[in-house]
């Protein structure tokens, strides 16, 4: 295995992007506590990520494309960036940056809340449906625009996080626009077959990539849950109501409250944003909380509110197993540690076992494909701190020689992967070194109580 080693200074044209010194003195405690190969991984991941990755504008946003993909998806963007948050309180350089991401995500949630990833300018680049831009109202600033709740719950969490962590409200300007859209699009998704006009077609492709029934997809009833076309995997849903997107929903409703009330001071907003959250939790609670094949309650992945559950959980987040990272419950939460029990067995119909690894895959991946964004996920909602180690090693391990983290690798034969460059899976893998090392200091809390 090699991975690119020395210091951590910046790449040319990413000074400006962050302070070096603070990086360095974090690759360094890493590597005091984990050893130097951990060390190694993590300063190569996170200098990757801030060389590679983010386009800084003079009208102060970010563009940050997704890797070997050259289009800024809501969801990776934010997770991208996830080990960063550790370290914008003692860098304000970075702080600076991943404002001006946030920045960005907002402005592109303006252009098209519907939207999952964008362009870098309005290039008419990416995806298009079955009958092209004028009947679905496709952007050229948008690159794909495939419905998911992640789409719209992440960069608030993004927004929400920076200002926990840093004090900070000079990124939040548009916030309260941003989070009336976002608040106004949930409802109306809360009864798609009757208000909502969101359709997507494609031709010439899986059955995953496109909407069935004209792209209305399948059909739904009433729940109080927000319904979404598609899984933060870009697949379409089997059922309408997508259980851990709804859950990331309602954390980020309870951020926007949170954010509504200390920094606008907009008490309309807060309480609309209360007020649905109270029905998504509801919904969850009431149609997304299912017996288990032992007889024991779980959460569902996805239900449609008709009788049709889904018992499965998808290496991408929002996942069941990824709950509490959300701030949706604790690790020892019963239910959740239930559904644990469930997901990261053969029970799940995406948990692939292997003589070289045994994790979560995705169908959007080839069948036996572990996700080290799932391993790194399973870890970092572990209480048993040699179960996170062991987990560490494994995703080293398993790069075949390259010193990335892939997307998938075959259970049996890390040699056959997918994706040469996936910054998220680079981020996630970061998060868990950081974990494993004690130094992750940024977290959500979980209510109180979880009805």
């Amino acid at each position: 295995m090699s991975y690119v080693t020395g210091s951590a200074a910046p790449a040319s044209g990413t000074a400006a992007l962050y302070d070096p010194d603070v990086l360095a003195d974090l690759v360094a405690r890493v590597g005091e506590r984990l050893g130097g190969e951990v060390a190694d991984a993590v300063e190569r991941c996170m200098a990757d990520t801030l060389a590679r990755t983010i386009t800084p504008h003079p009208d102060g946003t970010a563009f940050v494309i997704t890797g070997d993909i050259p289009a800024m998806w809501l969801r990776d963007s934010t997770t991208q960036l996830a080990p960063f948050l550790h370290l914008v309180a003692d860098d304000e350089r970075l702080a600076d940056t991943i404002a001006a991401v946030s920045r960005r995500q907002q402005a592109s949630i303006l252009r098209d809340p519907y939207a999952n990833a964008f362009n870098d300018g309005p290039t008419g680049a990416g995806h298009r449906d079955r009958t092209g831009d004028p009947a679905t109202g496709q952007s050229p600033w948008v690159w794909e625009r495939k419905y998911e709740i992640d789409s719209l719950a992440y960069p608030v969490q993004l927004a929400h996080d920076l200002w926990k962590a840093t004090g900070r409200t000079d990124h939040l300007a548009e916030i309260g626009q941003v989070g009336r859209a976002i608040v106004e699009l949930w409802t109306t998704e809360q009864r798609h077959a009757e208000a909502s006009s969101y359709t997507f077609e494609r031709t010439d492709c899986p059955p995953t990539d496109t909407l069935v029934r004209d792209g209305r997809g399948p059909e739904v009833g009433h729940t109080g849950m927000t319904w979404a076309g598609f899984r933060p995997s870009d697949d379409a849903c089997r059922y309408g109501y997508n259980v851990p997107g709804n859950a990331l929903a309602a954390t980020a409703l309870r951020q926007l409250a949170e954010l509504a009330t200390a920094v606008l001071d907009d008490a309309g907003l807060a309480a609309r944003a209360d007020d649905l959250r109270a029905e998504i939790e509801r919904g969850i609670r009431e149609h997304g909380v299912v017996p288990g094949p032992a007889g024991a309650l779980v959460y569902a992945y996805e239900v449609d509110g008709l009788g049709g559950v889904l018992l499965a959980d998808d290496a991408n987040t929002p996942s069941l197993l990824s709950l509490p990272l959300t701030g949706w419950c604790t690790p020892d939460d019963p239910l959740y540690a239930a559904t644990r029990d469930l997901v990261l067995s053969d029970a799940n119909p995406y948990y692939y076992r292997g003589t070289a690894a045994s994790g979560i895959g995705s169908p959007h991946t080839p069948e036996g494909h572990v996700w080290p964004i799932a391993l790194a996920i399973q870890g970092l909602t572990s209480t048993d701190p040699a179960e996170q180690r062991a987990l560490l090693d494994l995703i080293l391990a398993t790069d075949d020689g390259t010193g990335a983290v892939h997307e998938s690798f075959h259970a049996d034969d890390p040699g056959t992967w997918t994706r040469e460059w996936f910054s998220w899976a680079n981020s996630m893998f970061c998060e868990l070194a950081l974990e494993v090392a004690g130094l992750r200091t940024h977290r959500r809390p979980a209510p109180e109580s979880r009805p």
